[in-house]
């Protein structure tokens, strides 16, 4: 999979300290990575300077090979940019909210009009064009801010805790738009505190704690059209050469007579081979899959496992 985003030897400094210590990743076209760690260990200053709203002490990062502190202004046609607290013009409309922005992204008149009709329904709000933004509910109006930010169609999205202070059902309509928007081609940084919400729709996960990546990972069903992919493969019971089949073409992790947890290289050609063999051997397989770790579980192991080094 092809990059969009590089980064690289990137440090930023408050007065007297340092946040970001010579962080380096790259982030892939059409993922959803979720930028997780505790309070204070960097990740909104990390944002900004992925947003290029603040220039770094060292480093750079190049979106789609374009220096974003090089060239700013030219940078921001090609991102959006949601912060954890927005403000909307309430006493504008949903349609007005979105004309504002498409304007101020330099859409001529015939763009603004078909890039607000695309927004307003990317975010569902085809039916509120005329509400004002101030009679909107916390869902509808992160909603809205959504679509300001992505009314240019940007090629990458930050958002900064998009999902605080949304209700439940809110949050679910939250996933579902991103995953719309990833599946549209879009590559998408979400900051969250949320665990169990981001392991629903995240294909990366990139830790950070007091200013340095702890670790930054493929995580749920991405990993299962990955080039190594950890998989499980349970039986409805025993079969003799269920270990013998995955030797020779796997790494075992774990085992037992049913189940086996096993890192396989190849990508989903090699995934494909390999289930085809256990079937044609009359392994009465009943689960052949991505071995799926709750993502709060392993961002607390990774966090231990970072801490001790």
């Amino acid at each position: 999979m092809a990059s969009l985003v590089e980064i690289r030897g990137l440090v930023y400094e408050y007065p007297g300290f340092r946040a970001l210590h010579d962080l380096s990743a790259t982030i892939e076209k059409g993922t959803i990575t979720a930028l997780v760690g505790p309070n204070g260990a960097g990740k909104t200053t990390f944002l900004r300077c992925l947003a290029a709203l603040e220039a770094p002490y060292s480093g750079t990062i190049k979106l789609d090979g374009l220096n974003i502190h090089s060239n700013p202004r030219l940078s921001h046609t090609q991102m959006g940019y949601l912060s954890d607290f927005f403000g909307l013009y309430d006493d504008l409309t949903v349609g007005q909210c979105l004309s504002h922005r498409a304007y101020a992204q330099e859409l001529v008149a015939n763009r603004a009009a078909e890039a607000i009709e695309w927004a307003a329904g990317a975010v569902n709000l085809s039916d509120r064009l005329r509400q004002k933004a101030g009679e909107l509910s916390r869902g509808l109006r992160q909603r809205l801010a959504i679509g300001q930010a992505i009314i240019h169609k940007p090629k990458l999205l930050l958002l900064d805790e998009p999902a605080s202070g949304l209700d439940p059902e809110a949050r679910d309509d939250l996933a579902t738009l991103l995953t719309r928007l990833r599946d549209g081609g879009m590559t998408i940084v979400v900051s969250s505190h949320i665990l169990a919400e981001l392991e629903a729709y995240s294909s990366h996960m990139l830790i950070i704690d007091k200013g340095h990546i702890v670790d930054h990972a493929i995580v749920g069903d991405a990993a299962l059209g990955s080039e190594s992919a950890a998989l499980t493969v349970q039986l409805m019971e025993p079969h003799k050469d269920f270990e013998k089949i995955l030797l020779h073409v796997a790494e075992i992790t774990r085992m037992t007579d049913t189940a086996a947890q096993i890192s396989l290289k190849g990508g989903p050609t090699a995934q494909r081979d390999l289930l085809k063999k256990l079937i044609a051997a009359g392994a009465p397989v009943i689960f052949f899959g991505p071995d799926k770790v709750n993502l709060q579980d392993a961002y607390i192991e990774r966090m231990r496992e970072g801490r001790a080094s």
